[in-house]
């Protein structure tokens, strides 16, 4: 029996075939772009570790991923007592590379060992909150595990030009270079911070202009108990 073209019936089931159809095709052209999706957000990642170990910021893919291999001695997992529980391997993306801030809060702590012009950096991972949603960062340590070598800074969704600035002001990331982690003995405490007015110059960078709630939430990304550096003084006061 033939059916109706005009009728009720037809024009549901043609309705929910091409409905079909169009989720198939969707579901297709999202797994087929996603292995490149994964790629440019590790990439990024990439980026953003290789920034805060001062490298040049307009190097291109292919220079990023070459300078990757040759600086990233490990990606290792360390756990609160500074000892790594899965090592990382040279220009690895395999280990601590995959971890995140939820596993940071865990107690899974990405270190990505360094060598920079043969001398050893330390990167570490930190996740806060600014004022409109999530900060991150990356904290690059020189090798006495006790002054910043260079940082790089990231956020979802804070003020174009004022919040913002953590992660676009190149010059003002440039001011945490050198700075202690520790105040004088104190080796048990992060000390290192954004202040609206700075006291203490050796741990202390002022905050940015206008963003005094996102600057916050990058000194609380520091001092925090999970997620932030913190977590790793028992591996910044190790030999």
């Amino acid at each position: 029996m033939k059916m109706k073209t005009n009728s009720n019936s037809y024009t549901i089931i043609y309705s929910a075939i091409l409905v079909l159809i169009v989720a198939f095709l969707l579901a297709f052209v999202f797994q087929a772009l996603k292995p490149m999706q994964d790629a440019n957000v590790q990439l990024d990642q990439q980026k953003q570790i290789l920034f805060a170990l001062n490298q040049d910021r307009n190097m291109s893919n292919e220079e990023a991923v070459e300078l990757w291999k040759k600086i990233i001695v490990a990606d290792d997992i360390i756990d609160a007592n500074g000892k790594v529980v899965k090592a990382g391997k040279q220009g690895g993306v395999d280990a601590g590379f995959k971890l995140n801030s939820k596993d940071a809060k865990e107690g899974k702590l990405a270190l990505f060992r360094c060598k920079v012009n043969g001398e050893d950096k330390y990167v570490i991972p930190v996740y806060g909150n600014g004022l409109w949603g999530p900060i991150n960062g990356f904290i690059a340590i020189n090798g006495d595990k006790k002054t910043v070598f260079g940082a790089y800074f990231n956020h979802e969704s804070e003020t174009a030009g004022l919040g913002a600035e953590i992660k676009d002001n190149k010059a003002w990331q440039d001011l945490f270079k050198g700075k202690h982690l520790f105040s004088g003995n104190d080796t048990k405490k992060i000390a290192l911070s954004v202040e609206k007015k700075v006291e203490d110059p050796s741990t202390q960078v002022d905050a940015v202009t206008g963003a005094t709630l996102t600057s916050n939430g990058v000194t609380e990304m520091f001092h925090a108990d999970k997620g932030g550096l913190q977590p790793y003084v028992k591996f910044l006061n190790s030999k």
